[in-house]
Order: structure tokens, then C-alpha cells, then sequence
């Protein structure tokens, strides 16, 4: 694969963050006016690097190593250390920051969620349920400002209706819903293997903008990201949200962050649309697409809700800022609604962040999460001493 085809339709005109591995390991990248230019000398981080510049929006110049248009990537093994010089292989873009994400930001996956609790993770019951929900909500929750007089109206008409649920609350009400999606390191990136667990039987991608911020909470960029949820745990039982969520290459994040500059910024993440294309072995074709226009909440709100005195990220984080997708296609069976399948080509894109693509299997299959913080460390200073009079 070339590296331009994971690249959005404009790279020329953007700032590009990422990681790459040549072969000695992870390797912060920018892509700049057409070349790939390594900033391992300005940190061997992507989370050093947005700090060690958070006061100064323009990344230093790295060394460059090739033009964009002569650079094959490869996929990579268990862990990096398999990509060369002539066929690095890409990374996701992030490394050090946790993974946070904001849930049901969006009213269509909103009423799904309440779905999945009413019908107890059962696919089956799901139609029925979702026949009542909207004949009794409707459209009323796209209009619905969260936290507002309205807000609190429509929450007590729905609680004397019996239809109120934990996921209206953080839907309508004040606070939103903000989890830990991974740790840091555990993301894959673009080209991996993504995962679904062998034992769930309802489940499906989540595409969505994720925002990258530094230690300060100042967003610096963002990617796309693929928030993988297993619908039938987290319908049995909100407290299953962990089994449901974080879990082996649960997380794709890429393929580059896209910094923001004069032609790139937070007005391009509220009027973005995400594509989502899922693709099967059974001839199974899924297309939709999220549109940001339609969340709830800001995404500056959203990243007052997760940083603050209340909690810090010294090394930065990245917040998944929801989505509007919750496939109710039937796959297979009348009623049984969409689950992934092994072997599912899942391909997230927008115009201006490129495209995230990965294929499904299972986390019991999928290559073990082994690169973890001690082996970043031990990495960075075996390359120190290779390097070192």
C-alpha cells in the first residue's frame, strides 16, 4: 500500500503527525509540503512532542527521510520493530496519551443505547422497542439542548412513560458521558487488525472525530478513530461498559493526526462528515456516513468535561467525540439487525483526516498488545546507545 493512499485528498496543503517504524522502533513523523520528516530528534514521543511545543503551533522541521509519493508501507507484526527503511510500516499516530471518549454525543445512537439496555442485548427484541421509543420521543431529542429547562421537561414526561434510561441522562442532562477507552500505547493503527470479542453476537464499528489535546487540554489536532463496541455486553449491564469497550486492537486511531493552522481548525471538526463503509466475505455492503453538525454537545464542552482541576493528563490525551452510527440493517436473519463478521473490511474516511482501514477478527486472535511503556523506554534507550560515541 502507499502511504498517499491513506492520506486525504488535500496532504499537500496540511501538517501531518504520526509515527512510523523504519525498523528500530517507533518513530514520530511529519508530513510537510510533500516529504515524510522524522522528529526523532526533537522527541522520540508524539506526546513529547505536542508539549515540549504547546506554546508554539508550528512543529519544528524534521529530517527528511523520503517524498510522500515514493513511500510503500507495509503491515506490522505483534509489536513495531517489523517495518524497514524501505518499507516502514505505519503506527497508530498517538503513543503516550490516554485514550478517553465522550458517549452518546449523538441523538440517533442515543436511542439505540436505549434500545440495547431495554432489550437486554438481545438483537431480537430491539425492533419492537425501537417501534415505541420513537413514536413516543420522535424527533423532540435532536432539539433538545442538553442540560437546558427543556431537557428536564422531556426527562420527566419520559420517566412517567417508563422509557427513561441511565443513557438519556448523559444524553440530555448536564453531564456527559466521558470513559477510558484505552491505555496509552494500545491503539492500532491503519492497515492492523481490528477486534471484536469470539463471545459477542452483537456488535459494530463506531466512526468518529477524535480530537488530540495536549497536557493543557488545548486541542492541537485530529484524526479518525474506530471506538469498536460490543453492543450485546453493554446491553446486558451499563457496568460492562470495560468488557464491552477495552479490549485486544479494540481501538483504531489514524492514520495522522492533522494539526491545526490557518487552513485546518476546530470549525472543520463541527462541519465534518465521516464516511463508513463495512465490506464482507458474505458480499454484505454497509455504507453511512456521521455527520457533525448533529452532535449535542461541543467539542470544546466535551473537552471542558474531561480535563480540568478535577483531572489531569500530564502526557496529553485524545478524546473520540461520538458518533451518530448504529447500523439496525439486518444481516443475516429479519429483525437480528447488523453484527460485524470475521474478515469485515472496515473503511472510516473524511475528505480532509484520509482514511482508516482495518479488517476484523477476533481479540483472542488478533497479535497481543506486547509494546507496552517499558518497552517503548528500553527502545528509545538501545537506540540512545547505538547512537552514542
Amino acid at each position: 500500500m502507499k502511504l498517499e493512499d491513506v492520506l486525504p485528498d488535500d496532504w499537500c496543503n496540511g501538517t501531518f503527525l504520526g509515527r512510523m517504524d523504519f525498523g528500530t522502533g517507533p518513530t514520530p513523523v511529519l508530513i510537510h509540503r510533500g516529504g515524510v520528516e522524522s522528529l526523532y530528534h526533537a522527541s522520540p514521543t508524539v506526546s513529547g512532542i505536542l508539549e515540549a511545543f504547546s506554546n508554539n503551533p508550528d512543529i519544528p522541521r524534521g529530517k527528511v527521510i523520503a517524498p510522500v509519493a515514493g513511500v510503500e508501507i507495509g503491515l506490522k507484526g505483534p509489536q513495531p520493530g517489523h517495518g524497514t527503511q524501505s518499507t516502514p510500516c505505519l503506527l497508530s499516530p498517538i503513543d503516550l496519551q490516554c485514550i478517553k471518549a465522550a458517549g452518546v454525543t449523538f441523538a440517533e445512537s442515543t436511542l439505540e443505547r436505549v434500545i440495547e439496555e431495554k432489550a437486554k442485548g438481545d438483537p431480537k427484541a430491539a425492533l419492537s422497542i425501537r417501534t415505541r421509543l420513537n413514536e413516543k420521543i420522535g424527533s423532540d431529542i435532536r432539539k433538545v439542548q442538553p442540560g437546558s429547562r427543556e431537557a428536564a421537561a422531556l426527562k420527566q414526561l419520559l420517566i412517567e412513560e417508563e422509557l427513561w434510561s441511565q443513557y438519556l441522562e448523559v444524553a440530555i442532562g448536564p453531564d456527559a458521558e466521558i470513559f477510558t477507552k484505552g491505555a496509552p500505547l494500545s491503539s492500532v493503527g491503519a492497515g492492523d487488525l481490528i477486534a471484536i470479542r469470539s463471545d459477542s453476537k452483537w456488535n459494530n464499528p463506531e466512526p468518529e472525530m477524535v480530537l488530540v489535546c495536549d497536557s493543557r487540554g488545548c486541542p492541537r489536532g485530529a484524526t479518525l478513530g474506530n471506538d469498536v463496541n460490543l453492543r450485546d455486553f453493554e446491553g446486558r449491564s451499563a457496568l460492562l461498559l470495560g468488557k464491552a469497550k477495552d479490549n485486544n486492537a479494540s481501538c483504531a486511531i489514524g492514520p495522522f493526526v492533522r494539526l491545526f493552522d490557518q487552513d485546518f481548525g476546530m470549525a472543520d471538526v463541527r462541519a465534518a462528515e465521516i464516511s463508513l463503509e463495512v465490506r464482507g466475505r458474505d458480499a454484505f455492503t454497509l455504507n453511512a456516513k456521521s455527520n457533525m453538525t448533529f452532535i449535542s454537545r461541543d467539542p470544546v464542552d466535551l473537552i471542558a468535561q474531561t480535563v480540568g482541576s478535577f483531572h489531569q493528563y500530564p502526557d496529553g490525551f485524545v478524546l473520540f467525540l461520538g458518533t451518530m452510527f448504529a447500523p439496525i440493517e439486518d444481516r443475516d436473519a429479519p429483525g437480528g439487525g447488523f453484527t460485524h463478521k470475521l474478515d469485515d473490511t472496515v473503511r472510516i474516511s473524511n475528505p480532509r483526516l484520509g482514511r482508516l482501514e482495518n479488517v476484523v477478527t477476533f481479540c483472542e486472535n488478533a497479535p497481543p498488545w506486547t509494546f507496552g511503556i517499558n518497552a517503548l523506554i528500553n527502545n528509545i534507550l538501545s537506540r540512545q546507545e547505538a547512537t552514542s560515541p
